[in-house]
């Protein structure tokens, strides 16, 4: 394997590494919150709406909703 291909191949497991902690921190934000709360949480902490919607096992038009009710208040 040549050298860029070993860089591209530990810089892909680390990326996936990262993901996999995100998620864990994502899932003990706020635990005790409503969904709501934890959906506004983690916009601010600058996730999209698909990684919130698979950290709080929901769809992604729920986390769209519960995030634009918040803008509109």
């Amino acid at each position: 394997m040549a050298k860029s291909e070993e860089n591209q191949s530990l810089i892909k497991k680390i990326l996936e590494q990262l993901d996999v902690i995100l998620r864990v921190l994502a899932i003990q934000v706020a635990e005790d919150k409503s969904i709501t709360e934890r959906a506004r949480l983690l916009k601010i902490a600058g996730m999209d709406n698909r990684t919130i919607a698979d950290v709080l096992n929901t769809s992604d038009a729920t986390i769209r909703t519960l995030t634009s009710n918040l803008r509109k208040r």
